[in-house]
């Protein structure tokens, strides 16, 4: 407890030079709190040491989490994450990597004025939505499209202005959740609309849907079980017959597709997820879908079909709430034109990454390989390193049961505790998150992106000898 009585006090802080340079650059109450949190922590750590320390000692440990928290504050929180896990469109690290195109495109809107609300032809005020309502009608098919902030807040729109105060039927084995607990259920009580369950949890038909219309039936819904699957004794009723069925009694077709595919995977392996441009022409009137999952775009829910209800929407006051800013059009507009273009497997990361078949994927990892026992194969506690076939995932609750062929490299320890290696790794700028199986770290070059192999291997290289030093 003697040490407690020698931490610094604030004044005997705020007369250091390093603080005084802070100050310059901060507000001088924001300095003041980052040192009384230093000193809070420093508090908590003395309680566990027992030895006396020198009063000097406690000064420069606590002017060394000042500089830590000042540059943690300084710099942001977000930070960048080197992809180890072989997981494409991992929720926890931002789903998809915008392209470069996108990403230069949003910049410059970004630092510059634009004509975001208008019309540059007539010199009045236009629609935010008209920037990326074309480009998709063009891609889908469809007559008209909406853009709000991500495909929860899609479905909510949609049914709100389909359905508020009347009947939507969906069938049982749709009543999906996914991450976060969105639960379909519980956005349709949120809109206003009333959910009627139709079928079994394994069987639906189509007569299960006719029989329960009546005249306070405003939609019939279909949401595409995108991150699970039920197999074996099960039937679903396929798009195309709900929409022949909502045309013959003149009730709107809506469905929630999830990821949203706008190109055929079916070459990689890729076959169960619907692309847009199908279920539009399947006669669907209305369907929403992801911005940053297959699409490989920013955040974003997108809704495409038919005019007369996009119209609708657009005027619900719930829209106002929804609405995308400057930059996600930007990103979403920059992102759809390389479709247009005819060129997503090259300029949108994550379908190149999903493109990736196995012998581009076995020279990354030999690369790579190559290079981390060149690096760290002769330091004394790495025990082996060497290239694995392993077995990747698209992730973002796309293809749940489905695994990409891939190949990473295996590094092996002697001595040295894989969980705080790990979370060193987790702690560096920038981070890497891998894998393991049996006690190694498995790295997945699938979702390696250019140019961060040597920024792997160098932030491996430097924690492991200092993990060395410390014996």
């Amino acid at each position: 407890m003697i040490n407690l009585r020698k931490i610094p006090a604030v004044d005997e802080i705020l007369v250091q030079t390093e603080v005084k340079d802070y100050i310059k650059k901060y507000r001088r109450e924001f300095i003041l709190d980052l040192i009384r949190e230093a000193t809070g922590e420093l508090r908590r750590d003395l309680l566990t040491v027992d030895e006396e320390l020198d009063r000097q000692e406690l000064l420069q440990r606590t002017l060394r989490k000042l500089q830590t928290k000042v540059s943690q504050a300084g710099r942001g929180t977000l930070q960048k994450v080197i992809n180890g896990t072989g997981v494409v469109l991992h929720t926890n690290m931002g789903r998809a990597p915008l392209g470069k195109p996108a990403v230069d495109y949003m910049a410059e809107m970004a630092q510059n004025y634009n004509n975001l609300e208008l019309n540059l032809d007539e010199g009045k005020r236009g629609s935010r939505y008209w920037h990326v309502e074309e480009i998709l009608s063009r891609l889908t098919g469809a007559e008209a499209a909406l853009v709000v902030n991500n495909n929860a807040a899609a479905v909510m729109l949609g049914l709100n202005s389909m359905a508020e105060g009347r009947e939507v039927i969906v069938s049982r084995g749709q009543l999906v959740e996914i991450g976060g607990a969105f639960r379909i259920p519980e956005v349709m009580k949120l809109s206003g609309a009333r959910l009627v369950e139709v079928g079994t949890t394994n069987k639906t038909y189509i007569s299960d849907y006719s029989d329960a219309i009546n005249e306070e039936t405003a939609l019939l819904f279909a949401a595409h079980t995108s991150n699970y699957k039920i197999i074996g004794f099960s039937e679903e009723v396929e798009l195309d017959k709900l929409a022949k069925l909502g045309k013959e009694r003149q009730i709107p077709v809506m469905q929630d597709l999830g990821s949203g595919v706008l190109m055929d995977m079916t070459a990689w392996g890729l076959k169960d997820e619907p692309m847009v441009q199908e279920c539009v022409a399947s006669g669907v009137d209305i369907i929403s879908f992801s911005g940053d999952k297959l699409l490989g775009g920013p955040q974003a829910g997108i809704i495409v079909g038919k005019k007369k209800y996009i119209e609708a929407m657009k005027k619900n006051q719930l829209l106002r709430a929804l609405r995308v800013d400057k930059l996600t059009i930007a990103a979403l507009e920059g992102t759809l034109v390389e479709y247009l273009m005819g060129n997503p497997e090259d300029s949108i990361p994550v379908i190149h990454m999903l493109k990736m078949g196995r012998e581009e994927l076995y020279r990354k990892a030999r690369v790579l390989c190559d290079k981390l026992q060149e690096r760290i194969g002769s330091l004394e506690r790495v025990e082996d390193i060497s290239l694995l076939e392993l077995e990747d995932m698209v992730g973002g609750g796309a293809y749940p049961t489905y695994k990409l062929p891939g190949f990473g490299v295996k590094i092996g320890f002697s001595e040295l505790h894989l969980d705080n290696l790990s979370r060193k790794l987790r702690l560096q700028n920038p981070a890497l998150l891998s894998r393991r199986q049996d006690g190694k770290m498995l790295i997945s070059v699938r979702t390696i992106l250019d140019g961060d192999e040597d920024l792997l291997i160098n932030m491996l290289a430097e924690v492991l000898q200092k993990e060395n030093k410390r014996g």
